[in-house]
């Protein structure tokens, strides 16, 4: 069956169109542009009467329609006449004031209850014929009015539910709207109806493009002829194509910020409503651990609900439908700390994944985290503290990253007066997350209890930076900043044994010193070292925090006689005596390696 004028007849009255050929398929992933879709009206025809322009064939279709509500059946090649009868090759085309007549000749054109020109959707409404209701959904479309084009169309269809035009004529008003799942419906029913219709074929190959259904669109384009009239379609295709497979590439590879390029390169390709790249750019940033913008990719998905059975079962990165989607969304909520989010995911990837390996591990992952979670904070609400610690432990043994059951843990580790271990679970929880408020909270009252006053208020700050307007907050950046001043008056102004860094000068009494029963650190210096001068008021800090720590400090130009004894190359360096044994030799260590080493070695 052929569809031509507004997907009716093209007249052209030296030739008979029976190519049915549309636009192209342009990079944005649309089929046509709105100067495509529509032709003019002729001149010379007379009310009711439309005639296409010769400059391509429209989208929408303005033709008859049969007692039977499809489109007439027509012959396939020569020249109609308005009697409808086909005229000879060779024989002139009747005169331009003659009225084309459109479709069998059964509709009563001109003197249903929409003339032409008519736009008045409540008359339209009102109009039996679903031939005057199409029309004037036609001028609709035409003028940019798309709802109520769609409402016009919804009657023509509910009128003529056979009709393939009037439904592919809903799909392009729809997809106007941005509704393009039930474009798909339509479309789909259109070629269900008309299995030779190319305007609903070549639409279908555009709406595929844009879900990145490669294969969907291929399909409908080779049904359409759009292969064989112009390359230029199937090359975008392949182009997307090349796209999709690169990122699945990289993907499996882990080279997380190659696949956004990917996944960016192939949206630019024409699939800009492709749901499973939204969810692979959402899967990478989590691994990069950029959470906020997995989580804005995340509500950025598009949805296909209600699409058909072709469009659901079209594969991505191996998982069928919407499996991968479900996938990701369910490790990005986990992320989150969204864990009934994140069951709830998993549990429809679980459905929709055939048993594929890669789901059904992230899935039983999620469902064990989540009920540890659940545990664990049934335990702390009952105040039994010890054994919550242990459940959010049983949950980190399935995601070692999840920043909240650290943070969790620590809480507990703090209800126990074990300072020490949650400032570690909430170190954990902030190399995961950086500036997780819950965390930096957590580390600064569990450092505040341990006197690391520079700790805390360097805390403090980031949350003030943070919140604001949180008055607690800086009610206790306040208090460390007081602590801390009388933290450096005492290092600075006390004699007592073990808050103070003890300066040597000879090499006789820094052996007679490091002889200390305990655990003595050893402190090599330069003053015109930047390094030094960095690490020097930390020092101080850590002769407050460790009273029983015996700290001393050597200026290498001083007492060349001790550099050279102790082999001292670079500064700063440390040696860790305990017992008059070494235990521990470090070169321009970073802080936190240099307060770990002392603390093990104190608590040994």
């Amino acid at each position: 069956m052929q569809h031509q004028g507004f997907d009716s007849l093209r007249r052209d009255h030296t030739k008979h169109d029976s190519s049915n050929t549309a636009p192209k398929l342009p990079h944005d992933g649309k089929t046509f542009s709105r100067s495509e879709e529509f032709a003019t009206t002729a001149k010379n025809s007379k009310p009711g009467h439309r005639r296409s322009a010769s400059t391509g064939s429209p989208l929408i279709y303005s033709g008859g329609v049969n007692s039977s509500g499809s489109s007439p059946t027509l012959p396939p090649t020569g020249n109609i006449c308005p009697s409808g009868k086909i005229l000879r090759p060779g024989l002139p085309s009747p005169g331009p004031n003659r009225t084309d007549v459109l479709g069998s000749g059964t509709v009563n054109y001109g003197h249903g209850s929409i003339v032409r020109g008519a736009s008045s959707v409540k008359s339209a409404m009102r109009c039996s014929d679903p031939e005057e209701v199409k029309r004037a959904g036609n001028e609709m479309y035409r003028n940019g009015k798309f709802a109520e084009a769609l409402v016009l169309y919804d009657r023509a269809v509910a009128l003529s539910p056979g009709n393939a035009v009037c439904r592919s004529n809903r799909a392009a008003a729809l997809m106007e709207m941005g509704r393009l799942s039930e474009a798909v419906v339509d479309c789909e029913e259109a070629v269900k109806l008309d299995p030779a219709y190319a305007r609903a074929h070549k639409r279908l190959a555009s709406l595929y493009l844009r879900f990145g259904q490669v294969e969907n669109s291929r399909r409908h384009l080779r049904i359409a002829g759009g292969v064989q009239d112009d390359r230029s379609e199937e090359n975008n295709l392949l182009l997307l194509e090349q796209h999709l497979n690169q990122c699945e590439v990289e993907r499996k590879n882990g080279e997380w910020k190659r696949v956004i390029r990917k996944v960016d390169e192939a949206v630019a390709a024409g699939a800009d409503f492709c749901p499973q790249l939204v969810a692979c750019k959402a899967e990478a940033y989590m691994k990069l651990r950029e959470f906020e913008d997995a989580k804005s990719c995340l509500s950025k998905i598009p949805q296909l609900e209600g699409c058909p059975p072709a469009c659901s079962q079209a594969k991505f990165f191996g998982m069928v439908g919407e499996t991968f989607v479900h996938f990701v969304t369910a490790q990005v909520e986990m992320a989150l700390g969204r864990f009934e989010n994140a069951v709830s995911a998993a549990e429809k990837a679980s459905v929709s994944g055939n048993n594929n390996v890669e789901v059904t591990k992230i899935v039983n992952a999620v469902r064990m985290v989540a009920r540890a979670r659940s545990r664990g904070n049934d335990l702390f609400r009952a105040s039994k503290y010890s054994e919550a610690c242990k459940a959010y432990g049983e949950g980190l043994l399935y995601d070692n990253s999840n920043y909240v059951l650290y943070c969790n843990r620590a809480i507990c580790w703090h209800k126990l007066g074990k300072w020490e271990n949650s400032v570690q679970d909430c170190n954990q929880a902030l190399n995961i997350r950086p500036n997780y408020t819950k965390a930096l909270l957590r580390r600064a009252t569990s450092n505040a209890k341990l006197e690391r006053w520079d700790e805390v208020v360097r805390d403090y700050r980031v949350l003030k930076q943070e919140l604001p307007n949180d008055n607690e907050v800086a009610e206790n950046l306040g208090q460390a900043l007081v602590a801390l001043e009388k933290s450096r008056k005492v290092v600075n102004g006390s004699t007592k044994l073990g808050v103070e860094v003890e300066e040597m000068t000879t090499l006789d009494k820094l052996k007679a010193a490091i002889a200390f029963t305990g655990v003595s650190v050893v402190y090599f210096k330069e003053l015109s070292n930047e390094l030094c001068e960095e690490i020097s008021p930390f020092i101080n800090t850590l002769c407050v925090r460790y009273p029983s720590v015996k700290f001393i400090k050597v200026d290498v130009e001083e007492c060349i006689t001790i550099a050279k004894a102790e082999s001292i190359k670079s500064v700063p360096t440390f040696k860790i005596y305990k017992n008059g044994e070494k235990v521990k030799e470090m070169i321009r260590p970073n802080h936190q390696f240099l307060e770990d080493s002392i603390r093990r070695s104190n608590s040994l």
